[in-house]
């Protein structure tokens, strides 16, 4: 009985501690990719700037949570391409038609991103 008790803990120290290092590894991502990539900082401020809008315009929740996912996507497209483009480069600098092609892929993911927080904020605000 005491050695299930003791294996619960560990179980235990282990979930939290994997936690806690998703925690910080994230925030190393965040910080890395504030720093190096200027697209994001300026996307960044596209969010600060828009979402207190979400919180002030006179629209029902959903509208509101259509909103600030929107720009939530460009974030998250955003961190995507970047990923892509460090470990196309962490590969080779060489210039390769795959290597072009995932990154013209990544690229897209954000357009499209951007492209579905027009159309919403759009279709919400008119």
């Amino acid at each position: 009985m005491m050695h299930k008790i003791s294996e619960k803990k560990q179980r235990l120290k282990n979930s939290i501690k994997r936690i806690k290092n998703a925690f910080v590894y994230s925030y190393d991502g965040f910080v890395s990719i504030l720093k190096s990539e200027a697209s994001f900082r300026q996307e960044m401020l596209l969010f600060v700037v828009l979402m207190p809008m979400v919180f002030i315009l006179d629209i029902s929740n959903t509208q509101r949570a259509l909103l600030l996912f929107s720009l939530w996507f460009i974030l998250f497209a955003e961190g995507v391409n970047t990923a892509v483009e460090v470990c196309i480069d962490r590969i080779s600098k060489e210039q390769h038609p795959l290597s072009k092609k995932a990154k013209d892929i990544g690229s897209l993911t954000v357009l499209l991103a951007f492209i579905n927080a027009i159309c919403i904020w759009t279709f919400v605000l008119l």
